[in-house]
């Protein structure tokens, strides 16, 4: 056998092999030694008692109440950020779809929260949700609305970060679906004109089918990305008020020393959970999807 031969044979595997090398070195084996030491207590400030201790982390998750209410938390902040900025940007690109100078100067400032650092964006908003001295406290006093707490209240705390990660995502995902109706083809809304359409029907029937691929994507993404929360918690609430605002990754990072072990249970349920969700997803979703 010929080395050009044996080199065309091998060539696709050489191609791709510092690609699969970073998969296996990035992905494969942090999430095969998470699952390894969810069987084990360990101690990170004291390895020489950590021990293997088979299911009992699991076990533990199963009957704490604490890992309920982040998992509760993470449901409604994911439930909320999803169909919020879903909804918002939709409607937003349909609006920027018509091509006029002040829509390519909206698109430019719609996404200009994306690319900022969300530590820069909590800050902000930090300032802005202040009970006493902030700007949307001010505004509603002005129009003689009662006040709200925001963050300091458990009942507000939840809300008002979903609505901070709502705005700094929903400028990025409208951009995706203008690019994804300026790409359906004018002849099908040319026929549905000749039909006499009406645009409710035009919109339901034409639009939102030919834009579904890009929709399932972003509904994948968003709540994938949701349930990982952890920066804007962290640095607004800290958890707080009373747990109101305690997602399951900020619950993990709290035992990021005392026991490595049980944090690395929680994150093997956290994935197991995603994994879930989005085989649910493709199960349920994929065959409405329409590909052109």
């Amino acid at each position: 056998m010929s080395r050009s031969v044996i080199w065309g044979k091998l060539r696709p595997y050489v191609l791709i092999a510092p690609a699969m090398a970073g998969i296996g070195l990035f992905v494969i084996y942090p999430v095969a030694y998470l699952v390894y030491l969810s069987f084990f207590k360990y101690n990170l400030m004291n390895k020489a008692r950590s021990k293997f201790i088979g299911l009992d982390n699991f076990e533990q998750i199963l009957t704490r109440g604490d890992f309920y209410k982040a998992l509760g938390n993470t449901a409604v902040y994911t439930l909320g950020v999803v169909v919020l900025t879903m909804a918002l940007s939709l409607l937003i690109a349909v609006w920027l779809n018509r091509k006029t100078r002040i829509n390519a100067l909206v698109q430019a400032g719609i996404f200009t929260p994306h690319i900022v650092s969300i530590v820069s964006i909590a800050l902000v908003w930090l300032w802005l949700m202040d009970p006493d001295q902030g700007l949307l406290n001010f505004v509603l006093r002005t129009f003689g609305l009662p006040p709200s707490e925001w963050l300091q209240s458990s009942g507000t705390a939840l809300f008002s970060v979903i609505i901070v990660s709502v705005w700094q995502s929903v400028g990025y995902y409208a951009l995706i679906i203008v690019a994804a109706l300026q790409s359906v083809p004018p002849s099908i809304y040319e026929a549905a004109a000749l039909d006499n359409a009406s645009r409710f029907k035009v919109f339901w029937k034409i639009t939102l089918p030919m834009i579904s691929p890009q929709l399932f994507f972003i509904l994948i993404i968003m709540t994938i990305g949701s349930f990982k929360v952890f920066d804007t918690v962290k640095i607004m609430t800290g958890g707080g008020p009373n747990d109101a605002t305690n997602t399951l990754v900020y619950y993990i990072y709290g035992f990021r020393t005392t026991n490595i072990g049980y944090s690395a249970a929680t994150g093997t349920v956290l994935m197991a959970i995603i994994g879930v969700l989005t085989f649910i997803y493709f199960r349920l979703l994929a065959k409405k999807v329409h590909y052109q």
